[in-house]
């Protein structure tokens, strides 16, 4: 599964941290830096989107 798929649904709340950690396979420890990192923090379709628009 995309990580920034699981990062978006924790940051909407349809999962908790626990959860969030576990689908993504890391230690609960770990998941803060995953959640704060501004790469993974996009949504995949808007980032999708803005590269097609930079190209075309």
């Amino acid at each position: 599964m995309d990580k920034r798929k699981v990062i978006a649904a924790y940051r909407r709340g349809f999962i908790n941290v626990r959860e969030c950690a576990q689908i993504l396979g890391v230690d609960v420890g770990q998941i803060t830096g995953l959640i704060n990192d501004p790469h993974l923090g996009a949504d995949p379709q808007q980032n999708l989107q803005s590269k097609r628009s930079v190209i075309g």
